[in-house]
């Protein structure tokens, strides 16, 4: 199996997934040729995004308002 990747300076990032498993031996092969690293961007947490639309007055008239609406049309 050959993957591709490349070192960073501090450690060697891959740019496939692998199938190793754990205490598989490897052999590693420095190349010549370089390669533009890949950024990498984190991905954003997306709790309390909505909040700033959030309406106290009419948060407890949601609460069972699923329920109210089954029993409303069955």
């Amino acid at each position: 199996m050959t993957i591709q990747g490349y070192y960073d300076g501090t450690n060697i990032r891959l740019l496939e997934a692998i199938t190793a498993k754990p205490n598989q031996k490897v052999i590693i092969t420095i190349m010549d040729e370089f390669v533009e690293p890949v950024q990498r961007t984190r991905k954003k947490n997306l709790r309390g995004v909505l909040s700033e639309y959030a309406t106290p007055d009419l948060m407890e008239q949601e609460k069972g308002a699923w329920e109210r609406a089954v029993m409303e049309k069955y």
